[in-house]
């Protein structure tokens, strides 16, 4: 089957490589419309993708005849009525992380897609790095013994006069870097471990200052311009009102205690630990997805034994996961790859983690969470 497809959110941070590796991958798709706010950035990418439509209206895009698989890139809270949409007329669905504007909208999104058979693929991309893979194996070879803690540290450091973007923007951002990387990192541990959270405690704040506001401007845009220096130029600043920082303490099943550090505050760097920890009954891990390694330690050691995880750099993630996962989803078939039931699962940990901030206490996570929505 080779999918005809159309990109909503084009120009983007994400959409942009997303659509370079479409292009890359002939023999699997072609592009065929694309949506998007700006009109100097899309006429741009309309001429390099091919596409035979360029438009602001997204509806367009979803109900083109020769459309069969949407791209979902926009923000978080315009995600619901683009994939309702497609689950209507029963179009193949990626949808971007995190799926809803809350776990509420991811429900009704899941139970859409599902019922109409439909292919569907939710890009929670950690799964694929080398050394989350090689720590995944030796969790299942069961070297580590019963797991007890995890600990997953994940900061993505901004530049500290970055302009203002609507990741910032509570109204269309979910939970801001809670929902943003804590639903890769949530989703990696489900995965790694084979095991789900039952509670969460959350401390999140908002440690970044008022940012300069530019107008319209995508993410990689704006870590330019704020690398740069051109912020001096802008006299008007905008507030930030999206959580970008989240310390969450959990409880997994089968007793597992846990972890999760989130920020891109420019205040916490990356590298100066592991990223993850996970403790075994028998010896302990140390992944690092930087230097490439996992670290196996025993009970005592203080060095730990260190292997290398080769990594072959950048792959092309549509023909090698996304296409093949999607092929398989609409045959019927069962694959490891991740999807919109992911995403639900994913949704309901981090507005637990969400609710939690605010309300400063253990917050059960439950379908019935779906009933408590966290203020703006």
């Amino acid at each position: 089957m080779k999918f005809g497809i159309g990109v909503l959110g084009a120009t983007g941070y994400i959409g942009t490589p997303y659509r370079r590796e479409i292009r890359e991958s002939p023999l699997d798709a072609r592009i065929v419309a694309l949506h998007g706010r700006r009109r100097d950035l899309l006429e741009a990418a309309g001429k390099e993708d091919q596409a035979q439509l360029v438009t602001d209206d997204w509806r367009q895009v979803v109900d083109h005849p020769e459309v069969n698989l949407i791209v979902v890139c926009t923000p978080d809270a315009y995600h619901r009525e683009a994939v309702m949409r497609c689950a209507a007329l029963g179009k193949h669905l990626i949808c971007e992380k995190p799926i809803g504007a809350n776990a509420k909208e991811a429900k009704e999104m899941w139970d859409a897609v599902r019922k109409t058979g439909a292919g569907h693929y939710v890009p929670f991309w950690t799964r694929y790095v080398p050394v989350c893979v090689r720590a995944r194996e030796i969790v299942r070879q069961g070297i580590l013994g019963q797991i007890r803690a995890a600990v997953y540290r994940w900061h993505n450091p901004r530049p500290s006069h970055m302009p203002f973007t609507w990741r910032d923007d509570t109204t269309i951002s979910s939970a801001g870097i809670v929902a943003d990387v804590g639903s890769h990192a949530y989703d990696t541990l489900c995965w790694m471990l084979e095991t789900e959270a039952t509670r969460v405690m959350s401390h999140a704040k908002i440690m970044s200052p008022a940012k300069p506001d530019v107008g319209e401007i995508n993410l990689a845009e704006a870590i330019s311009w704020g690398q740069s220096g051109r912020q001096s130029r802008v006299s008007q600043n905008r507030p930030v009102t999206a959580f970008d920082y989240g310390s969450i303490a959990f409880e997994l099943n089968a007793g597992i205690v846990g972890l999760l550090l989130v920020s891109n505050s420019p205040f916490l760097r990356k590298g100066l630990a592991p990223e993850i920890e996970l403790h075994g009954s028998d010896a302990s891990l140390a992944v690092d997805r930087i230097r490439s390694t996992v670290t196996l330690f025993q009970p005592g050691d203080a060095t730990g034994d260190v292997e290398f995880v080769t990594d072959p750099g950048p792959v092309n993630r549509f023909s090698q996961y996304v296409f093949p996962s999607l092929r398989n989803r609409i045959a019927g078939q069962i694959t490891e790859h991740p999807g919109m039931d992911d995403g639900y699962r994913a949704q309901l940990f981090t507005d637990a983690a969400a609710q939690s901030a605010f309300a400063g206490t253990w917050i059960v996570i439950s379908p019935n969470t779906l009933d408590k929505q966290h203020p703006p």
